[in-house]
């Protein structure tokens, strides 16, 4: 299987922002319905209508991706069984390319062989990211308790 290759990322400009702010509040709405699917209108050059059915869930994943572009972020949309190079996951866990190697030959993080080039299931990405993150939290959430109880800081 071959790697998927993306169009280059670029944050929105301000009047992304404000279109993307005012499409995730028009669709929000219209998601909360029990409907399978629903028909949205698209205008053409001539600015004429034309209907199209969408999945609701899809609309869902539009509002979603709205919001970060409402919040100036950049998106990148990847399947989930996307099999990803060993860069695209290190930049996905923002960390070094080493790094990623590390934690993939220690076994910490799956990964196979495609020829010569290690790839890394998208959906093995995140289960390990998650898991990281909340080890994270719980040594946060413990150093602070340890923080509280000697009395360093938290008055």
């Amino acid at each position: 299987m071959s790697a998927i290759t993306y169009p280059p990322i670029s944050l929105p400009i301000e009047r992304e922002v404000q279109a993307a702010i005012e499409g995730q509040r028009a669709l929000a709405a219209f998601i909360a319905t029990g409907f399978d699917t629903q028909h949205i209108q698209i205008f053409d050059e001539q600015n004429m209508a034309h209907s199209v059915e969408l999945p609701t869930s899809a609309l869902r994943l539009l509002v979603d991706i709205l919001a970060e572009l409402a919040a100036g972020n950049a998106v990148k949309v990847v399947p989930v069984h996307a099999e990803l190079t060993t860069q695209e996951a290190a930049d996905l866990l923002n960390v070094s390319r080493p790094h990623l190697i590390k934690l993939l030959e220690s076994g910490e993080l799956s990964y196979h062989k495609t020829g010569k080039h290690r790839r890394v299931r998208f959906e093995h990405l995140m289960e390990y990211k998650s898991q990281r993150n909340a080890a994270s939290e719980q040594a946060m959430a413990l150093l602070a308790e340890q923080a509280q109880a000697l009395r360093i800081g938290y008055e």
